[in-house]
C-alpha cells in the first residue's frame, strides 16, 4: 500500500522556524528517522521509504501555502494514493499549543493551505494531524502570529510535541486513522 504525508508550511529562510510551518518540521523529522532525505522534484521536496511492507511518500509542498493544493493533488496522482492514505499535516490556530489531534476529515477551519487541498482534491474527506499552535494574537494579528517563530517556552517543548506527531504518524501507516485516534488522540 502506498502512503502520502504532507507536512505543510512555506518554503524560504524567513519562514523556516515559524509556527504555520510545523508540518515542514515533522516531515523533516519523519523522514529523518526513516534514514532518508529530501529531493527537490515537481512542486514539492519529496522523500520515500518503506515501512513494514508500506511504500511512504512525504512531500513539503514548494508551492507555498496558499497553493498545497496543486502538489497534493500532482503526488495523489503520480503515486496513485488513494485519499484514505493521505495525511496532511497541518498548524492549528483552533487547539491550545502543545494539542495534538489525528482527523478523519474536517473543514478547512480558515486555513489556507486546506482550503487548497479541499478545491482540488475533492472536499474535505481526507486524514489530517492538526498540531495546535494556540490562538495568542491580538485581534488583526492572525497573519504575524502564525508567521512567527515559536516563543521561547513553546521551543522547549517542540521536540517533545514533533517526536508525538511522528509516532503518530507512523500509528497511521501501520494501524490506520482509527486505532490511532483511539490509542493516541488524548
Amino acid at each position: 500500500m502506498n502512503y502520502l504525508i504532507v507536512g505543510l508550511g512555506n518554503i524560504g529562510r524567513e519562514y523556516q522556524d515559524t509556527r504555520h510551518n510545523i508540518g515542514f518540521m515533522v516531515a523533516d523529522e519523519l523522514v529523518a528517522q526513516a534514514g532518508g532525505s529530501f529531493s527537490t522534484l515537481k512542486h514539492a521536496y519529496y522523500a520515500e521509504y518503506k515501512q513494514r511492507g508500506h511504500n511512504v511518500y512525504v512531500i513539503k509542498p514548494t508551492t507555498y501555502m496558499n497553493l498545497s493544493g496543486k502538489a497534493v493533488n500532482f503526488w495523489m496522482q503520480q503515486l496513485k494514493v488513494p485519499i484514505a492514505n493521505l495525511l496532511v499535516i497541518v498548524d492549528d490556530l483552533a487547539l491550545p499549543f502543545g494539542t495534538i489531534r489525528l482527523k478523519p476529515k474536517g473543514s478547512s477551519a480558515g486555513h489556507n493551505g486546506l482550503k487548497s487541498i479541499e478545491a482540488l482534491c475533492g472536499g474535505q474527506a481526507y486524514p489530517r494531524l492538526r498540531f495546535g499552535i494556540s490562538d495568542n494574537f491580538p485581534k488583526g494579528r492572525q497573519a504575524d502570529y502564525v508567521l512567527a517563530p515559536f516563543d521561547n517556552d513553546e521551543q522547549k517543548e517542540l521536540p517533545a510535541l514533533i517526536e508525538r506527531s511522528v509516532q503518530m504518524a507512523n500509528s497511521f501507516i501501520n494501524i490506520g486513522i482509527e486505532l490511532t485516534m483511539t490509542n493516541m488522540n488524548k
